[in-house]
Formats: C-alpha cells, sequence, structure tokens
C-alpha cells in the first residue's frame, strides 16, 4: 500500500505545499485507488496536482465522517467533475445537518446531490472495499477510558439532539504482516477502533496507524492510550490532525511517533 498525504494541519518544511485544519490522504494497493476525506477546502486537489497525483483516476472516495473539515472539498470535486460515477463508501449518517455555537460543520453537499452523481454504498456494518481496504463502519463503545464526546448539534424529526458523531469510522489495511488503521479524528477512540479492527479481522498484530486521535491535553484518557500502544507493540505511530503538540510531546517520551504533514508517502 502507497499512502499520500494530501492534506493536514502540518506541512513540512522545504516542501512547498499548503496546509488547513483538515485531512486528506490518497492510498493505493495494486489496482485499488482510494481518496480517504477531502479535507476542509480545494487544498488537497491543488496538493495533488503539485504531487502530479490524478484524483480522477480514484474510483472510491471514503468519509470517515460528516464534518466539513473532511468533507469540505466534496464540492471542489463537484467543479472539477471528479464525483461522477465515483464510488462513496461511508457511514449513513454522515450527510445529516450539523452546527456548532450556530455554525454549520456538515458536508456543503447534501445526500440528494450525491445520489445523482456518484454510486454510494452506505453502512454501518464492516465494508470490504477491496481484497485488502476494509471500511469499518459504526464503531461500537469498547472501552471504558473512550467515552464519546458530543460536538455541536444535529436535527433528527424529533428536534435538535447532542451529536454523538456515531459515523465516526475508519479503514483498514490487511497484510500477512497485520493490520495498518487508517483514521481521520477518531471521535470513536483510537483504541477502540483498533479493539474493533482486530475482532473485525480476527487479526491481534498492528502494523501501525496514522491519522487524527483527538487528543489534546495531559489526561488520563492520553496516558491510557500511551499504554495501549505500548501493550499492543504498534510500530509505526502516525499522530496528526487533531492531535496537540502537547499530546505528541508525550506520546515522544515512550512511542515510536513520526511526524505527519502534506506530502508524506508511506510504503507499507
Amino acid at each position: 500500500m502507497k499512502l499520500t498525504v494530501l492534506a493536514d494541519n502540518n506541512t513540512f518544511i522545504d516542501h512547498y505545499y499548503c496546509g488547513e485544519p483538515a485531512l486528506s490522504f490518497y492510498l493505493e494497493d495494486e489496482e485499488t485507488k482510494i481518496l480517504f476525506d477531502t479535507g476542509y477546502s480545494d487544498v488537497f486537489v491543488k496538493n495533488a496536482e503539485k504531487m502530479r497525483i490524478d484524483l480522477s483516476a480514484a474510483m472510491h472516495i471514503v468519509l470517515s465522517h460528516g464534518h466539513n473539515d473532511h468533507t469540505g472539498g466534496l464540492v471542489f470535486l463537484q467543479e472539477k467533475n471528479y464525483l461522477f460515477n465515483k464510488h462513496i463508501v461511508a457511514h449513513p449518517d454522515v450527510f445529516i445537518p450539523r452546527e456548532e455555537n450556530g455554525h454549520s460543520i456538515c458536508s456543503p453537499l447534501d445526500a440528494l446531490t450525491i445520489a445523482k452523481q456518484c454510486e454510494v454504498s452506505y453502512s454501518k456494518t464492516p465494508y470490504q472495499i477491496s481484497s485488502r481496504f476494509l471500511f469499518l463502519g459504526e464503531i461500537p463503545e469498547l472501552l471504558s477510558f473512550e467515552k464519546r464526546d458530543s460536538i455541536g448539534f444535529t436535527h433528527t424529526p424529533d428536534g435538535q439532539e447532542k451529536d454523538l458523531v456515531m459515523d465516526d469510522s475508519a479503514l483498514v489495511h490487511q497484510s500477512e504482516a497485520g493490520l495498518f488503521i487508517i483514521t481521520r479524528c477518531s471521535h470513536s477512540g483510537i483504541c477502540t477502533i483498533i479493539e474493533y479492527a482486530k475482532q473485525v479481522c480476527q487479526q491481534e498484530k498492528i502494523t501501525g496507524v496514522i491519522g487524527g486521535f483527538h487528543l489534546f491535553d495531559h489526561s488520563p484518557r492520553l496516558q491510557q492510550t500511551i499504554a495501549y500502544f505500548k501493550a499492543n507493540d504498534i510500530g509505526q505511530i502516525y499522530p496528526s490532525h487533531c492531535v496537540s503538540l502537547t499530546a505528541k510531546a508525550e506520546m515522544f517520551k515512550s512511542l515510536p511517533i513520526s511526524e505527519v504533514g502534506v506530502g508524506l508517502t508511506l510504503n507499507i
């Protein structure tokens, strides 16, 4: 598998790409090409062009969840006619209306607009995209130290409700060596996501993990996350997007942490 970071909060020195508080990865495995999330703006498109990555070649677009820092770029794919006949994989709640502090934080395109252009596979259960890529669907609560926090509100037929981001999901790349976890914000809890991947795939070995872990402050949750990573002997850890410098510094004391930024390419 080859993974390229198209959008992230961080950019590398002497790599002349644009960054933003968002995330987008381009994944390639033999004939399978996946765009995993689309960032907040057209930054991922501009960066892909500079990297000479043809986004029109990605037949699958996987959305980790519906927040606009992961779905905002859909409108720019639409402008370039890159959505037509693409296969979108996501949780059924990915396009629901969302708001926080009076501002919309959902996708700029709704489900009806998407359905007119794309083949869509909505799934709460694990969904096999290819022989090696698995979309986990809805992540159940498995670990007591990773309780879901609400972010803003969503609108339902019963009125306004706190949004627990139940659509938050992740990708798993399966190989003979083990599982490589590709996540985004990990609203479900990064350790819970890993545990669920192990259950679904019936594989204990985790070769690595990349993405946002939603860790910010010194806290019991951060310490328990570090302890979990150590106990599972995860050899490659790439925290990005929603992981603060404070959290990264604490993790770096005892874990094999690597820097993530736009332009990073991993060959797994």
